[in-house]
C-alpha cells in the first residue's frame, strides 16, 4: 500500500499539469493555422512523453536523480518561456518560482 501523497507531491503534480496545459495554449495561440493544431497537440504531447520516460514515478528509463531533475526543469522552463512569448511575463515568472521551489523540495525529499 502506497503512503498518502504529501502537499509537496500534489503541488508538483499540479505544476506538471499546468506546464502541459501552458504548452497546449501556447501551441494553439502562437502559430497560424494549420501549424497551431500541430504545435497545440505536439508540444504538450512531446513534454508528456519526455516526462513519462524520465520523471514520472513509474518512469520507463531509470536515470540518475540529477538527470531527472534536469528533465523536470527543462519542461518547466519550456512552459515559462511559452508564457513569456505570449506576452505574459509575470505569469511565467510566478510559475517558474513556484515550480522550482516545489521541485527542489520534492527532490530533497526523494534524496533523503
Amino acid at each position: 500500500m502506497r503512503p498518502r501523497p504529501t502537499a509537496i507531491e500534489i503541488g508538483s503534480v499540479l505544476c506538471g499539469i499546468f506546464a502541459f496545459v501552458t504548452l497546449a495554449i501556447w501551441g494553439f495561440t502562437a502559430w497560424p493555422l494549420p501549424w497551431n493544431i500541430v504545435a497545440g497537440i505536439g508540444a504538450p504531447a512531446l513534454a508528456i512523453l519526455v516526462w513519462a520516460l524520465f520523471v514520472s514515478p513509474r518512469a520507463v528509463l531509470a536515470v540518475h536523480p540529477f538527470v531527472r531533475a534536469l528533465v523536470e526543469l527543462f519542461v518547466y522552463a519550456a512552459a515559462t518561456v511559452a508564457w513569456w512569448s505570449m506576452g505574459q511575463a509575470w505569469i511565467g515568472l510566478g510559475f517558474a518560482i513556484v515550480a522550482v521551489v516545489l521541485g527542489a523540495l520534492n527532490g530533497r525529499r526523494r534524496l533523503a
